[in-house]
């Protein structure tokens, strides 16, 4: 029953509960595992605690019981014991007022179990917009091995003959329905057509793009990132998933081995490649942050100028996420990008990037993952815009962009809020043409608070009627991955911490120049301040109690990731992408 001394213990011996006896904390512990119906032989293994994130609420995870019996498997067949335990759960369309406003606290839970629970490694099973990314922020604070696992992408469903899938396809369908293309009883059937089973979105949406970016960094397997969730290649993944978690216990392979500078460019670089989601640059900045690496967005920027989409996937492209896997997957276009690539960076095999690359499969042709003399765009999927209106920087995923808009100027017409947008966006008195230049405000970090999903203005019903299919659109908020239009998004400082885009009134002119990186209000500097002294930046009431004060009290701007500033690591390291 003895401790002993020596080497740190592991196993069911760690972490024990403080009650100043370590012998009686772990007499007690053991009399429970009997209790659960183990053995003593449980005392003598390594522990591989996996994080059951399985909900009603949460379709993207719905196979995640299935998951959990292949890990389970993996790790006993390693020689480990397997537990699983709980934490929050998030999905994108059941989580009020916003994932993004709970992303935070699903990674202090994970955070904190981790730390509070006798595992050697952690396997994190997660798939929809927000838990990878709370995952691996809550898994780096916390220091231990750990492996992710991500649930997968859904199947692709059909609607008269073409293939649909989630969610780009929604909004598209959508935008039609509001144009009056197609009527109540299409858009019902449709309904029944676009989420072909479970799993996560199956394009290019935060949920994909991070799967990616996470095979990219090194903390998920080679060939992990894109196989369907229903499949038997999902499985066999979660059993090999369990296997490594177990020998990275036993090599003390930790997440700070893995997650390094190097490491985070290479997913940065995936993210520009992949053409994927905007949110994609928030969540590896807070990801960064919980390691002690600052996203330097100008660098960001200069890699996107290098970094081709070269993946032909919706809402750049054509394809879908089982299309993707088909094609070879992450390995296949870590190839494409081999040269530009920190080889050095450690896996969770154990071994670098360049030697998995290496032994990847050689390629065949296909038409999903383009060459670099190929691309499915020219330049990075996501760039980086500065001026008056943005100091603290903008981004446009400019790979989903209309290419005519990308170069424009035009008058603002300035909705106050997400209430506000909802009121007057449909009315027929609305005044309002396609070259305008819509502004929505106050649904930042704090603002909101949360900063929802709302970026995605919708284009006013009486113009879409008239075949009007993008507008410019400003914001200091987000849009789903799986949107696509000239849409200019996390817009900082926002509008509720001081921001310009308080400042903007109907009728003010915009320039907007992505071959120069520029957002500005034509407005003299004396006008602004003028404005900025008579009207102090509109907000909410703060929340008087609980995780709403927290959250408005702690939250950063989109540049570093709306994280908690409490949660950042204590000492800066460096910033990513790294000088050239």
């Amino acid at each position: 029953m003895t401790t002993g001394g020596g080497t740190p213990p592991v196993g069911m011996r760690s972490g024990l509960v403080s009650y100043g006896d370590e012998e009686f904390a772990l007499f007690l512990r053991t009399a429970f595992i009997k209790g659960a119906g183990y053995t003593d032989d449980a005392l003598d293994r390594l522990v591989v605690g996996i994080v059951n994130t399985g909900s009603g609420f949460n379709p993207c995870h719905g196979n995640v019981p299935q998951l959990i019996e292949a890990v389970k498997r993996g790790v006993m067949l390693a020689g480990a014991l397997p537990v699983e335990f709980p934490t929050i759960s998030l999905h994108e369309s059941f989580s009020h007022p916003t994932s993004m406003f709970l992303r935070n606290l699903m990674s202090m839970d994970t955070e904190e179990m981790i730390r509070a629970l006798p595992v050697d490694a952690v396997v994190l099973i997660g798939g929809c917009d927000k838990t990878v990314p709370a995952q691996l922020m809550g898994a780096a604070s916390a220091g231990k091995p750990a492996i992710q696992l991500v649930t997968g992408s859904m199947l692709t469903g059909s609607h008269r003959g073409r293939t649909v899938g989630a969610c780009t396809d929604c909004r598209a369908f959508w935008g039609r329905f509001r144009a009056g293309e197609i009527d109540e009883a299409e858009i019902s059937e449709v309904n029944g057509r676009l989420v072909g089973s479970v799993g996560t979105c199956s394009v290019a949406g935060t949920a994909s793009t991070m799967a990616c970016v996470a095979e990219a960094a090194g903390i998920a397997l080679p060939g992990s990132a894109t196989s369907p969730a229903p499949t038997a290649d999902r499985m066999r993944i979660a059993e090999l998933t369990g296997r490594r978690a177990v020998e990275m216990a036993r090599t003390g392979l930790t997440i700070d081995k893995i997650l390094t500078a190097g490491a985070l460019e290479n997913a940065l670089r995936v993210l520009l490649a992949v053409g994927g989601s905007t949110n994609g640059l928030v969540h590896l900045a807070a990801i960064a942050g919980r390691l002690g690496y600052a996203l330097d967005l100008d660098r960001f920027d200069a890699m996107s100028r290098q970094t081709p989409v070269l993946v032909n996937l919706k809402p750049a492209g054509e394809h879908y996420m089982e299309d993707l896997h088909r094609a070879g997957g992450v390995p296949r276009l870590l190839r494409e990008l081999r040269d530009v690539l920190d080889l050095d960076a450690l896996t969770v095999t154990g071994r670098t990037l360049g030697e998995e690359l290496d032994d990847a499969p050689e390629p065949f042709p296909q038409d999903v993952i383009r060459t670099r003399e190929r691309p499915v765009y020219p330049a990075g999927g996501i760039a980086v815009l500065r001026g008056n209106l943005a100091p603290g920087g903008a981004i446009i995923k400019q790979a989903a962009a209309t290419a005519d808009l990308l170069e424009h100027r035009g008058r603002a017409v300035v909705f106050e809020d997400a209430a506000d947008l909802a009121a007057r966006i449909d009315d027929e008195d609305l005044d309002v043409s396609a070259d305008d230049v819509l502004v929505l405000r106050n649904i930042g970090p704090i603002g909101a608070p949360g900063m929802p999903e709302a970026g995605y203005i919708p284009i006013p019903r009486k113009l879409a009627r008239q075949g009007v299919r993008d507008m410019v659109r400003i914001s200091d908020g987000r849009m789903s991955g799986t949107a696509a239009g000239t849409i200019v998004l996390h817009v900082s400082p926002e509008a509720a911490a001081g921001g310009t885009l308080a400042h903007v009134r109907t009728g003010d002119v915009i320039r907007l120049s992505v071959s120069e990186r520029v957002l500005e209000l034509e407005v003299a500097d004396e006008e602004l301040a003028a404005r900025a002294d008579r009207t102090p930046p509109r907000s909410r009431p703060a929340p008087g109690r609980g995780y709403g004060r927290l959250f408005v009290e702690q939250v950063t701007q989109a540049e570093e990731g709306c994280d908690f500033a409490f949660l950042r690591a204590e000492t800066i390291r460096g910033s990513v992408p790294g000088p050239r």
